[in-house]
């Protein structure tokens, strides 16, 4: 059974940045495709960002292409979500997520077997 644990999320200004962190523990870490999901008030759980087992593909939502990076080092089983220019519309309760096919580029969150606990992200205008 696989653990996530995110941290990170916090209230930061519009264009400001923050770095979310997944921690995992159990599970084979480093086969597993990771993700971010986020969900606002209201609305549905929405992709944002994806890696490989490896790191070699990456995926990401239009609406963050250019401004969030997703990244791994399977050695210390952690993701990390890289979040620069941020704006108010980013507000969410961000998850991370991980998928036992470990190839990436699934954006449905039914694909993903295990889910932290999220953490809330606000962003001011």
């Amino acid at each position: 059974q696989v653990q996530l644990v995110e941290s990170g999320g916090r209230l930061v200004q519009a264009g400001g940045s923050l770095r979310l962190s997944c921690v995992a523990s159990g599970g084979a870490f480093s086969s597993y495709a990771m993700a971010w999901f986020r969900q606002a008030p209201g609305l549905e759980r929405e992709f944002v960002a994806a890696i490989s087992w490896s790191g070699g593909r990456t995926d990401y939502a239009d609406s963050v292409k250019g401004r969030f990076t997703i990244s791994r080092a399977n050695d210390m089983k952690r993701a990390t979500l890289q979040m620069n220019s941020l704006k108010p519309e980013d507000t969410a309760v961000y998850y991370c997520a991980a998928c036992r096919y470990g190839g990436g580029g699934a954006v449905d969150p039914r694909r993903y077997d295990y889910w932290g606990q999220g953490t809330q992200v606000t962003v001011s205008s």
